[in-house]
């Protein structure tokens, strides 16, 4: 799933490449992918693209046309991604069983499609006059790369949750933008247990955590900084050093990497440097195994 440095590094490479172009036609192709109708996606045909924003992992597509001021706003979900292509395949995209969910064609000839591997069909594009008519754009928590969401704002967002802390940075309400792979990042960096409740954090683990957070997320908008689009996913696997490497050696300690496993994903963690060397239960306990 892209989560915040890739969204960010495809708000940057889209800013290079569409800021001052104008839209020939946007093109869905999958039926699940368009989630608004008013206005029409007819309304961006011949606007120009001011702007490209990021509102956690959501991308924000600033236009100005006939219709006035309009947001094409993006959500890759977990499966979706974005190919720029340069020249577009001339003609129509086909619907079909492929993983094309949408195409934006800009007058130049070029422009990206929006791809979703899988059978979940979650990829999400809204057509709107302001990004807060977007509910999940509404419900975001602070950005945590914010100039002004320092120590004492993240301390402030914690003591008010009891539970895991796992689960409280992936939650988009609380905080905009981690999700699953950089939250098992963070808390490695941390020397964090991801089923410790926020409840028992002390002050110190409080502040051991934000900055975790700042530099993991930091250090991976840097590795992303200036490459393509389609060169971002390899750069965040590389970059992970426990996400997704269960088997493999911690490269802080050497111990075995683990993994919990979930009806519908996976966390990683490494025993020595975040559970005192115990391994941990299966997530449906939630427990330390004795």
């Amino acid at each position: 799933m892209p989560e915040l440095p890739e969204v960010e590094a495809l708000r940057e490479f889209l800013g290079a490449h569409l800021v001052g172009k104008e839209i020939a036609r946007v093109l869905p192709v999958a039926v699940s992918v368009l989630k608004t109708y008013d206005p029409s996606l007819t309304a961006v045909e011949g606007a120009e693209v001011t702007a490209v924003g990021r509102h956690g992992k959501f991308l924000d597509l600033a236009t100005t046309g006939a219709a006035g001021e309009l947001h094409l706003l993006i959500h890759l979900a977990r499966a979706g991604w974005l190919r720029w292509q340069d020249p577009l395949p001339s003609g129509p995209p086909k619907p079909g069983k492929g993983p094309l969910a949408l195409r934006t064609a800009l007058t130049g000839g070029d422009g990206f499609d929006l791809t979703e591997a899988g059978t979940t069909k979650r990829l999400a594009v809204h057509l709107v006059r302001d990004p807060q008519d977007v509910p999940g754009v509404a419900r975001l928590g602070p950005d945590p790369l914010a100039e002004d969401f320092g120590p004492e704002e993240f301390a402030a967002l914690l003591a008010g949750e009891r539970r895991q802390i796992k689960g409280a940075l992936r939650d988009q309400r609380l905080i905009a933008g981690i999700g699953n792979a950089y939250s098992d990042e963070i808390l490695h960096a941390a020397r964090m247990s991801p089923f410790k409740p926020t409840g028992n954090l002390t002050p110190e683990e409080t502040a051991a955590l934000y900055t975790a957070m700042r530099t993991t997320l930091g250090e991976a908008v840097e590795r992303a900084h200036g490459l393509a689009a389609g060169k971002l996913k390899a750069e965040k696997k590389s970059g992970l050093r426990v996400h997704g490497r269960t088997g493999e050696p911690c490269p802080v300690c050497g111990d075995v990497i683990r993994e919990v496993s979930f009806s519908d994903s996976s966390l990683q963690y490494c025993p020595t440097c975040q559970t005192g060397g115990r391994p941990l239960a299966d997530r449906r306990m939630s427990k330390l195994l004795k």
